[in-house]
Parts: structure tokens; C-alpha cells; sequence
């Protein structure tokens, strides 16, 4: 494994970074939110707030949403580096310190012809899982779009192994990505992750289960315990060398799917050295596909359905009338806030969580804002919003952990991995098959497929909530 910093910040501070980001993003479409970004004081205590007037400053308006996302990832670009190269060269100019060869690796189980999901102790299929769909949407847990897509990609199973694409997915040991999923069905991938023995062990088990073709990088010299796999934030300009050569080996289209994920700062690190090679890949080979799970935790605009359902929650909820006034009396307001003002259309789902921090936010926001400039461009892009999930990475959060307990108590269904990464493969197959034109706003683009877990729908607004739902949820999580 390579012994350089990788793709890193030009700033000292990360909150400076943010900071920029995000003002540069907000500069031509709400010149008033820039300046409000620039002369904020307590970044991390008030980001929230700014990440979603970025968001609100291109309702009604596609042309200024367009701006936000590449204004924002113009500077992101710019306030990275590739050691001491600026990020957006690196891939051209930073000598390989050793080329990544491929190791094959092919499944011998049968390709899976069917559509099917696991679910509470039993795999969904055929009727059942249709009737499982419609719960979710009578209950608000995932839109009708989401339902009609898997149901669409179910009367197509042919569909399933994705033929002629090879799908890059950074990050094959994540929870929520489509790996095993894709095995399952025969499709070939190119498995990325870290050169680490435990890492790779898993990438092979699941495609040694599987009934694909999985495609490693992997390499002569090594000091890190594994010559497979690759670390895209250290060794960035050599993965999108394996890519290239790659594609032109397989001749397929290239499907790059982000599904990495760090802690801290190193979030944003890996987020953005995906988007360069996004950006490189899609100059070299403009048919390139792109793909992103977006997290239920940010803001989103959200359709009158969606809207209307939550004032029915808050109408006829659990908590009634007299019980909601005492907990605001006692809490000054703080608590069990109505999700929208009455009639919203759209509404601004602000599901932000601050325990995740602002670098969280920002890597995320990232990706859509990709997802979106990518869009404009005629690039066919597979972005949908996955439901909460008990990740590993999000139940080592004792305070999420709790709140993830008691969600439940408030309309929102957490997931669990194996349900949530097979559904958003469902999803990923449909949206490359199908190739839906952008809608008319990129905020529709992204409100389509949702599978939002219930947060959209809630009587209430989800930060208002969040502490009840974690007191309620903390005695189910003691030994």
C-alpha cells in the first residue's frame, strides 16, 4: 500500500473547509446565505442550518440548484490536494509508484433469476413481496415510486445480472453497498476496497458464494498484509489507471458506484477522491454511469404526498393533543415540532443529525451534488434515499443507537442491512436499465425512489423527536 497522504485538505481546519465549500456553493443562487455561511462564528454547532438553506435556494428554480451543486463541487476541488498537487491534476500528472494488475474471482453458485428480499427472518418474493411493498407505502415508509421501480425491475428479472456493465463499487465491504446483492444475480463487478487481509477475505467469500465475476485490483509489491485491493485515497491515480485499462479489457460501460464510508474528516477525503476519479472517468469515457446511496439523514425537498401523509400522522398520532402541549411547555417548544407547516408543496425535510457532525454532512451532500451536475450533463445517474439502517458504523453511536431503538414509536421503520442493501440494488439495476430523463427540478430527481424509512413522513419534525425516540429506546438496548 502506498506510503503518501493521498487526497487531503489544503486547509489546516476542516471547519474552514466546510465553511468554504459551502459559502461557494450558496455565492451565485443566495448571495445573503453566502455571506451568512462566511461570517459564521460556530461552524459545528450551526452548520445545520446552512446545509439546508443550500438546499432550499433551488426550490422552484432548477437553473440555481444546478449552480449550488457545481459551484460547491468546483470548490470542493479546489480545496483538495493530492499530496502537494492540486486533486483536480492529480490523476494526469502524479507518477504511479506501481500499476494494479487484476485478480479474477468467479462465483460458483447459480445466478439468482428473481427478485427477492430478506426481511424479518424470511426472504421476500413473487406476491409476498409485493404485498410487503404496499405496506411500506401505506405506512409511509418508502414513496409509491420506490414500490412501482422494484416492481418494475421484478417483471424484468433478465435485467438482474446487468449485463454489459461492469459495476465499480468502492467500498465492497460496506454494509449498504450492492455487492452481494449483484453476486447474488451473476453480474461482474469490480470489487474495490482496502488492502487489508480481513477486508479482502470478506470481498472473496462473498464472491466465492456468489455466481458472478468479481474483478480485484491487486499487485506485485505489498507491505500491508494483502496484494489485493487498493486504497483509493493514497493510491487514487493508479485505481483510475486499473480502471481504464479495465474497461477497455471488458469493453463494457462503467458503472462507478460510491459506497465508501470513514469517520470524521476522512468521510469527505474518500468522498472527494471518488469524485475525481468520477470526473476522470466520465472525460475518458463519457458513457460511464454513476451511482450513490443517498442518506435519509439531510435535507430533502419533499413531494405534497409525502407532506400530506405526515399531517395525517400529526392528526391522528400516538401523542395526542393535550400530552404534545405539555412536552412543548415543558421543553420550550424544543419537542414534538410539527414536520411542516400545514399545506407545504413542496416540503423541506430537515432530518440533519448533529451527533453525525458537519464533515458527514458535507461528504454526503457532496454526492448529491454530483448526482445532480452529472444529471445535467446527460450522464445516467442511479441516486436513491436509503432508509435508516443499523450499520455498524451507525449503531457504535451509543446516542443513535438509542434513538434508532425508539424510531419506531414515531412512524420510522429502521432497517436492517441485508434488507437495505438488496432493496437499493433493486433500485440501482432499475435505474440503469430504465435511464429515466432528469425531472424538471433535481430535487424531484432525488425525491423519486425514496425509501426514506418514515422520516418523510412523520408528524414530526425529525430532530424534535430524536431525544424522545432515544429515551423510549435506551431500556431496549440495556443488558
Amino acid at each position: 500500500m502506498s506510503t503518501r497522504e493521498g487526497v487531503s485538505f489544503a486547509r489546516d481546519s476542516t471547519s474552514a473547509t466546510g465553511r468554504a465549500v459551502l459559502a461557494d456553493a450558496l455565492r451565485k443562487a443566495d448571495p445573503v446565505g453566502a455571506r451568512a455561511v462566511e461570517h459564521e462564528t460556530s461552524w459545528r454547532r450551526n452548520y445545520l442550518e446552512h446545509f439546508r438553506r443550500a438546499v432550499e435556494a433551488g426550490i422552484g428554480d432548477a437553473a440555481a440548484a444546478r449552480s449550488v451543486a457545481a459551484e460547491g463541487l468546483r470548490s470542493a476541488t479546489e480545496q483538495m490536494r493530492y499530496d502537494e498537487v492540486p486533486l483536480a491534476s492529480a490523476i494526469e500528472t502524479v507518477p504511479l509508484e506501481q500499476a494494479l494488475h487484476t485478480t479474477t474471482l468467479q462465483g460458483g453458485g447459480s445466478p439468482d433469476a428473481e427478485v427477492s428480499i430478506p426481511y424479518r427472518g424470511e426472504r421476500l418474493r413473487g406476491a409476498g413481496l409485493v404485498r410487503q411493498l404496499d405496506e411500506w407505502v401505506a405506512r409511509g415508509v418508502i414513496t409509491q415510486s420506490c414500490s412501482d421501480a422494484v416492481q418494475t425491475v421484478m417483471t424484468h428479472p433478465e435485467w438482474l445480472r446487468l449485463e454489459g456493465d461492469t459495476v465499480v463499487v468502492l467500498g465492497a465491504g460496506a454494509e449498504m453497498g450492492p455487492y452481494r446483492a449483484l453476486q447474488r444475480w451473476g453480474a461482474t463487478v469490480a470489487a474495490l476496497d482496502l488492502p487489508r487481509a480481513d477486508v479482502q477475505q470478506r470481498v472473496r467469500e462473498v464472491a466465492t458464494a456468489g455466481a458472478g465475476r468479481v474483478l480485484v485490483p491487486s499487485r506485485i509489491v505489498t507491505d500491508a498484509g494483502a496484494d489485493e485491493g487498493a486504497d483509493l485515497v493514497r493510491e487514487l491515480p493508479a485505481v483510475a489507471d486499473w480502471l481504464d485499462r479495465l474497461a477497455d479489457q471488458t469493453g463494457d460501460r462503467l458503472v462507478l458506484g460510491n459506497y465508501c464510508y470513514a469517520d470524521g474528516s476522512d468521510h469527505v477525503r474518500v468522498s472527494m477522491a471518488a469524485d475525481a476519479l468520477a470526473t476522470h472517468l466520465l472525460t475518458r469515457r463519457p458513457d460511464t454511469a454513476l451511482s450513490f446511496l443517498a442518506t435519509p439523514t439531510d435535507v430533502f425537498v419533499v413531494p405534497a404526498e409525502e407532506v400530506g401523509a405526515a399531517e395525517e400522522a400529526y392528526t391522528r398520532g400516538r401523542v395526542g393533543r393535550a400530552a404534545r402541549t405539555s412536552v412543548r411547555a415543558v421543553t420550550g417548544g424544543r419537542l414534538l415540532q410539527r414536520n411542516y407547516p400545514p399545506g407545504a408543496d413542496p416540503g423541506v425535510c430537515d432530518a440533519l443529525v448533529p451527533q453525525q457532525g458537519p464533515n458527514y454532512a458535507l461528504a454526503k451532500r457532496l454526492q448529491r451534488w454530483r448526482a445532480t451536475d452529472a444529471r445535467a450533463h446527460g450522464t445516467v445517474v442511479s441516486l436513491n434515499v436509503a432508509p435508516a439502517t443499523r450499520t455498524r458504523s451507525v449503531v457504535k453511536n451509543k446516542a443513535l443507537a438509542a434513538a434508532y431503538a425508539g424510531a419506531h414509536r414515531f412512524g420510522v421503520e429502521v432497517f436492517e442491512p441485508a434488507t437495505s442493501n438488496s432493496l437499493m440494488a433493486v433500485l440501482l439495476v432499475h435505474d440503469l436499465r430504465t435511464g429515466q430523463p432528469p425531472a424538471d427540478e433535481p430535487w424531484q430527481d432525488e425525491a423519486r425512489g425514496a425509501a426514506h424509512g418514515g422520516l418523510w413522513t412523520a408528524a414530526y419534525h425529525p430532530r424534535s423527536a430524536l431525544g424522545l425516540a432515544a429515551v423510549l429506546g435506551l431500556g431496549s438496548l440495556l443488558p
